[in-house]
């Protein structure tokens, strides 16, 4: 079957391909448009559909809209709240209806040939979930999403046996811990739906001094869901208006509504546990992009293996919905191996972009060794290599790298994003190495826990210690990723450090680098050093020179 999985209602829309059974393709909107997220998320933009990344990946699956034996919408109508019912006191709730109902139509206009009748509805969380349970490594397992709200849900909790998924509970809006952190995250003065990350990190600032209150208002309910309605957070610290500087008690109150989701997580999990019996827990839904509070699950609860969909936010929902049609026409469907599934470009193609752009550039006998030196260096490296990675995290694809032994590194590589310097780094290391220096869940190859420096390390790796000692690894496989394991080694032999910092190749407020014009663009406007692109380097004192220069270089 060759199915197309579509995500599109709410925020970062995306698209992903799954032909008899195996995921081709699967890539977010705003890596071809470069506007961050994609779209606003309100009801009006609904109609937006991934029209780039959709069309890229039936081009790259060589399928034609007419082969389609399926498309696979990750959001069902039918399951929508009632004509003139309004959830969160939206206005705009019908017209968001109103257009996932027309959905079959705007895609045979957007993909002529497409038969609109192939368009199937599958319900938010469900596609969330089958997102980690029919991509994740484990055929029988429990499976909780978590995310703002779907339909009229913002919770799903079940189990699998043999591939087939039994919902166990849900939870009704407007009780929501995704919500509530969205609230919390705009109440800080930033962007909701967008910049939750942001609260995590700050909440390492502050200490929870109004957890008893969080609780009272975020809790289990004592029969697997939870009790989240809106919280006044002005009783606590006055609203922070964007560019303003913290008020005391911002950090403070994100540290209080952490504690209180984790916790909230926690209890979940051993409900889920016990009823269940599985030694293997699969995670989704936006808020299991939340690192701190999957490693307390991890750390603190019943399951011996925890694995989240690196594509945890709504953009998963699009490969989530298409395994979940691909399966139920009776394709095997098979995990996901890599999150790198987005679009790459050969030797040939990227250096007719370099040659397009008439900038200088070498080829190393080996970029890992060249790229390593100029870490050893101290320099910043801007990493392009491979097929663009799924989901929000730069995984060694899409990358900026750096040396972690200086603390220094950190102030640089926030200047050069743009981004507040509270905001941690990654490191990155081979999977063998890993439990020398850290202690936590692994293997960890989606950047998805966080772990804590085992002591003998603070001073080597300064640049990926959070404030709260902990730092979100990235493990690299060798046989999956051999480049990447080399440059690593290359590194190690010349600093005496295993570790790279990682982090996302992009400045604030642009989505991650994903073309090679996307990555001269960066290069060109950002402080960085040098830039890896496939096996060509270019330095940033020769940039903008006008020759090439593609012989061997020592």
């Amino acid at each position: 079957m060759r199915v197309l999985g579509v995500n599109a209602v709410f925020h970062d829309p995306a698209a992903a391909l799954v032909v008899d059974g195996r995921i081709v393709a699967a890539a977010e909107e705003e890596r071809f448009t470069r506007r961050k997220h994609g779209k606003p998320c309100v009801p009006f933009s609904t109609w937006e559909l991934p029209e780039q990344s959709a069309r890229w990946a039936l081009r790259y699956g060589n399928v034609r809209p007419s082969d389609l034996d399926a498309v696979a919408y990750s959001y069902d109508p039918e399951l929508a709240p009632p004509d003139g019912a309004e959830l969160h006191e939206n206005e705009y709730e019908a017209l968001r209806t109103y257009f996932v109902r027309r959905a079959p139509g705007f895609l045979a206009t957007l993909l002529p040939g497409l038969d609109r009748v192939k368009v199937r509805y599958v319900a938010h969380h469900v596609a969330h979930a089958a997102s980690a349970y029919l991509a994740g490594p484990y055929r029988d397992c429990a499976v909780m999403v978590m995310d703002g709200r779907g339909e009229q849900t913002s919770y799903l909790a079940g189990v699998v046996r043999n591939g087939e998924l039994e919902v166990l509970r849900r939870v009704a809006i407007p009780h929501s811990l995704g919500l509530r952190y969205e609230e919390l995250t705009t109440h800080v003065g930033f962007m909701r739906s967008s910049d939750e990350y942001k609260v995590m990190a700050l909440a390492s600032y502050g200490k929870p001094r109004w957890l008893r209150e969080m609780r009272a208002a975020m809790h289990h309910d004592g029969d697997g869901g939870f009790e989240a309605l809106p919280v006044d957070f002005a009783r606590f610290v006055p609203a922070r208006e964007e560019g303003e500087a913290f008020a005391d008690g911002h950090a403070d109150l994100a540290a209080s509504v952490q504690d209180a989701l984790q916790e909230t997580m926690l209890e979940l999990a051993h409900w889920l546990h016990a009823r269940t019996g599985m030694k293997a827990l699969v995670m989704a839904g936006g808020v299991a992009l939340n690192v701190v509070a999957n490693s307390y699950v991890a750390e603190k609860g019943p399951f011996e293996h925890v694995w989240v969909q690196p594509a945890a936010g709504d953009a998963g929902t699009a490969l989530g919905a298409a395994l979940y049609v691909a399966k139920s026409m009776g394709d095997d469907v098979r995990p996901m191996g890599s999150a790198a599934l987005g679009r790459g470009w050969n030797d040939a193609e990227i250096q007719q972009s370099l040659d397009t752009a008439n900038v200088h550039y070498t080829r190393p006998r080996d970029i890992a060794e060249a790229v390593a030196q100029v870490i050893a260096d101290d320099g910043i490296v801007a990493w392009f290599q491979g097929r663009s990675e799924y989901g929000p995290r730069a995984l060694g694809h899409r990358s900026l790298l750096a040396n972690p032994k200086h603390a220094d590194t950190l102030r640089r590589l926030n200047d050069v994003k743009g981004r507040e310097q509270f905001r941690p780094v990654a490191p990155m290391t081979l999977l063998e190495k890993a439990p020398d220096m850290f202690d936590g869940p692994f293997p960890s190859p989606y950047m998805l826990f966080v772990h804590t420096v085992k002591p003998g390390w603070d001073d080597a790796l300064r640049a990926v210690i959070h404030v709260d000692g902990t730092a979100r690894v990235q493990t690299v496989d060798r046989a999956e990723e051999p480049l990447v394991a080399r440059m690593l080694d290359e590194v190690a032999r010349k600093t005496g450090v295993p570790v790279v910092v990682n982090t996302s190749l992009n400045t604030a407020g642009r989505p991650m680098v994903d073309s090679p014009r996307d990555a001269l663009e960066c290069f060109g406007s950002a402080p960085v050093d040098a830039l890896a692109i496939g096996p060509f380097l270019l330095k940033r004192e020769s940039f903008a020179r006008g020759s090439a220069d593609v012989s061997a270089v020592a």
